[in-house]
């Protein structure tokens, strides 16, 4: 039988002992298997910082087998900083590369290629609470509504809770005016369900007052929007989530605001004078004109959103300073915050927003929106350190969503299991069992839509606000849901459901995918379907259990998650026919035993 030249897989612990990311100046150890044939002297480990030279660290041989000589060698990295690295060796005086192939995995060549990176990290923790827990997210205005009905003046009122939102744009915007009434009592009433999903966090999309139905275009960040209760039913809301053991997270917009806010005031609808109507406002450095007071910088250039200077020292005092708008709603009770665009704001005001949030509560969590590998982004021309440096303690975790889709659409195992293991590498630890697991969001499609749907393709709004699966689409979509929904529960990080998710709500792009969740016509199998993997989140392994990828190809993948107490095998089979399974499995989707799995289906098996 033919053996490899080389392993090392940096996500297992027989061959480094600290998985994933590495903690600043901590022992950390390397081990790699040369087949023997190669006659391997002169090992080295060779790794860089950034823009700086390679270095290289003797590994020394510690052990033998039958086919392998075994290198190893410890060392500690003091700069908490990006690092990379790989492996050299001598053979019949030729010098050799191990680099970084394929989905991770290593190969041999006389060339430099591709190195594994390492992140390390400084000293600090994120909130246990939040580990292992299941997130519930929440738009306000279409989730439930009930008590008194408070519309914004000028808006439109949906009467019928079922209605269309609007979606045609007005002069090249669409308004985001009109409103369905969904509000923190609507909330209260639906917490007893929520809680039977196995829910632990309710994330709330922005309850600042503002002038649209979506709330990003912030008027006054000191108000809660009177449409939703106001304060005093918000802090009613938080008390009956204490109850339920459940914590609220806030939607951060902290980098723009609306034109029409206290702060830029360019419609007059505050007394207080705003950034646009004079330069003696108090607010006005908190802005950037270009050509005041006409041409300033906003969101993407959109003029309805000013975006915010985020060096202002006036500005983040307000923000971060203490008694400021973060203190205002963490003394309230709430759990933390989800920060909007973390990307578009800066190190300062981050880190000053990150300092006040952890002094006032240091077990607050801090999840930033980030669409791409969040440990080496780059935003604007300059690394961003979220977790070398503990600015964040998590981020919505969009690389495993479009590889969990792109494989329930198309078999595309080994994406997956690369996505898998870049993030699993690269994402210290902590930080790894702090994602925000998503499948779908206020900003993306639903999740139904998105498997089982039509292509788009140059489809106008009105087109797709008409699309609707058929009865053999939406059946067959469930089934695809489920799937994908069991790699979100089973996968690190802790699982959202975009609200409607879990009853097969449909939409394409916003605001379709921002329709009222319907109650009256709940799809009741779907919906025990994530309370089922509810209940199976309970398990020791998934709040900070290990990852073994045990098999990915062939339109298969499945892993096994293992903590000291429970071992978990998930196995998810993209074919049209089963698979056997090595040995008998107790599965605990239909609590029966299992030696097989079916095509497009899955199980998830404890073994201890």
């Amino acid at each position: 039988m033919m053996i490899e030249n080389v392993k090392f897989n940096p996500i297992e612990h027989n061959y480094r002992n600290e998985i994933g990311g590495a903690l600043q100046n901590a022992p950390q150890f390397f081990c790699i298997k040369l087949a023997k044939t190669l006659k391997a002297t002169m090992v080295h480990l060779e790794y860089s910082r950034e823009n700086l030279p390679k270095f290289g660290l003797f590994m020394e041989k510690v052990s033998e087998t039958d086919d392998y000589d075994v290198f190893g060698v410890q060392t500690t990295f003091v700069y908490a900083e990006l690092h990379w690295y790989k492996f050299s060796f001598m053979s019949n005086d030729v010098k050799h590369f191990v680099n970084k192939g394929k989905f991770g995995k290593p190969y041999t060549s006389q060339e430099e290629d591709y190195s594994w990176q390492l992140t390390v990290y400084e000293k600090g923790d994120t909130p246990e609470w939040f580990k292992g827990g299941t997130m519930y997210q929440i738009f306000p205005d279409r989730f439930n509504r009930s008590g008194e009905i408070v519309v914004r003046e000028g808006g439109l009122y949906h009467e019928n809770w079922l209605d269309t939102p609007e979606y045609l744009p007005v002069d090249g915007y669409v308004l985001n005016n009109d409103f369905f009434g969904g509000n923190f009592q609507g909330v209260i009433e639906k917490l007893d369900y929520i809680e039977s999903l196995g829910v632990t966090i309710l994330y709330f999309n922005p309850i600042f007052e503002a002038d649209s139905n979506h709330k990003y275009d912030t008027s006054d960040f000191s108000k809660i929007d009177p449409c939703f209760g106001g304060e005093e039913e918000f802090k009613n809301l938080i008390k009956e989530c204490n109850k339920r053991g459940m914590k609220i997270i806030l939607d951060g917009v902290f980098n723009h605001v609306g034109e029409n806010s206290k702060y830029f005031n360019k419609g007059n609808k505050y007394n207080e004078i705003g950034a646009y109507q004079s330069k003696n406002s108090q607010y006005y450095d908190w802005f950037k004109f270009i050509n005041y007071p006409t041409k300033y910088d906003s969101w993407w250039g959109i003029e309805l959103l000013p975006a915010i200077n985020g060096d202002s020292y006036s500005y983040v005092d307000y923000i971060c300073g203490e008694n400021g708008i973060a203190d205002k709603y963490l003394k309230m009770g709430i759990g933390g915050f989800r920060l909007d665009v973390v990307d578009e704001l800066n190190d300062y005001f981050l880190n000053k927003l990150t300092e006040r949030i952890k002094e006032t509560n240091y077990d607050a969590v801090i999840i930033g929106e980030v669409w791409e590998d969040a440990s080496n982004k780059v935003a604007y021309g300059k690394r961003r350190y979220y977790f070398t440096k503990n600015q964040l303690d998590g981020v919505m975790n969009y690389p495993w969503k479009n590889s969990i889709i792109n494989f329930i659409r198309s078999s595309n195992s080994e994406g997956l299991q690369g996505e898998i293991f870049e993030v699993i590498n690269n994402y210290p630890k902590k930080n790894l069992h702090s994602l925000m697991n998503i499948l779908g969001t206020h900003d993306t499609e639903r999740i139904i839509t998105t498997l089982a749907g039509r292509e788009r393709g140059r489809s106008s709004k009105e087109e797709l606000a008409k699309l609707s699966l058929t009865d053999d689409e939406k059946k067959y979509g469930k089934r695809l849901v489920m799937l994908a929904s069991l790699l979100q529960y089973t996968l690190p990080g802790v699982p959202s459901i975009y609200y409607g998710d879990e009853t097969a709500l449909e939409g394409y792009q916003d605001p379709l995918n921002r329709r009222t969740y319907p109650w009256g016509k709940e799809d009741c199998e779907l919906i025990n379907w994530f309370k089922i993997l509810g209940e199976i989140r309970r398990e020791e392994c998934f709040i900070s259990g290990d990852l073994i990828l045990t098999e990915h190809q062939n339109g298969i993948i499945s892993f096994k998650r293992i903590s000291e107490n429970s071992e978990i095998l998930v196995v998810v089979n993209m074919n049209d026919h089963s698979i056997n399974l090595d040995g008998e499995y107790f599965d605990l989707l239909t609590m029966e035993k299992v030696d097989s799995v079916g095509g497009k289906w899955a199980c998830i098996c404890k073994i201890k």
